[in-house]
């Protein structure tokens, strides 16, 4: 099972240090003394964290060293000069809607790839999950939450929107109703509300945290890869099929399945 502390890393910039044991990779946001608050570097590196899995990874557990998870954006972000080498919030107000439009989807690649069907994503959540941290958070398959968690979107506040894939997750998670109102006024969802709401599927002392994460990412690799895989896509695709197509999609995943079993397969 993965030590996080002691398995040689993949690779580590930028804030970010990927490592490997087996079949379970783990990804720790490494700038404990800013609260692993995000640039747009560290963005890049999670994105090139996503594109260094070797194929053997089935289980991704994604951590934060220190006593956040995440604060959200590095507020140099919020400076007029921005990041060296990067442009400011100005600079990309300044530019044509498809300079803009691609530079965000750019960002978002680092919240997009931990949904993929050939993994299962565990975020470890401790203490700040603020903004792009909460968005960082949501965007993994499951969260394992510590008892001091704070969750809050405050982007709303601030006069922007949540654009880093979290309006989506969090939607299907609480509901509409909710998403806005936690959206809208930017409070702190505690441990307890997030586990009882689903936005954490479990939560646990502090001390715990890692373990608990361990645990789980054992459990989910008892079960053969290939019936895990086609499970998480019949259920990610579920809320986009009707009923009827989604019995469809259920036979022939178990077609696949049988045969393959059945020494079938392609």
């Amino acid at each position: 099972m993965t030590t996080f502390e002691n398995t040689e890393p993949v690779f580590e910039k930028d804030g970010v240090r990927l490592t490997v044991e087996d079949a379970v990779a783990t990804v720790t946001l490494t700038n404990p003394a800013k609260r692993n608050a995000q640039t747009p570097a560290l963005w890049r590196a999670l994105t090139e964290a996503g594109r260094s899995l070797p194929g053997s990874v089935r289980v991704v557990i994604l951590r934060g060293e220190g006593q956040s998870f995440s604060a959200g954006l590095d507020r140099q972000a919020f400076t007029p000069e921005g990041f060296d080498g990067e442009p400011s919030f100005l600079d990309m107000a300044r530019g044509s809607d498809a300079d803009l439009d691609a530079l965000i989807a750019e960002y978002q690649e680092a919240f997009t790839w931990w949904r993929r069907n050939d993994l299962v994503s565990i975020a470890a959540v401790q203490g700040h999950a603020i903004g792009a941290g909460f968005q960082l958070a949501l965007a993994c398959d499951l969260r394992v939450v510590a008892d001091d968690v704070q969750f809050a979107m405050r982007e709303t506040s601030l006069g922007l929107v949540p654009d880093l894939t979290g309006t989506h997750p969090l939607v299907s998670l609480v509901g509409y109703a909710r998403a806005l109102e936690i959206c809208a006024t930017g409070r702190f969802v505690h441990a307890g509300e997030a586990e009882r709401i689903g936005l954490a599927n479990i939560a646990v002392p502090a001390a715990e945290l890692d373990a608990a994460a361990r645990d789980l990412s054992a459990a989910l690799l008892a079960a053969p890869r290939a019936a895990v895989v086609e499970t998480k896509a019949l259920l990610r695709g579920a809320g986009e099929r009707s009923y009827e197509e989604q019995r469809a999609a259920e036979r022939a995943a178990q077609g696949r399945r049988l045969r393959d079993l059945a020494g079938l397969g392609d």
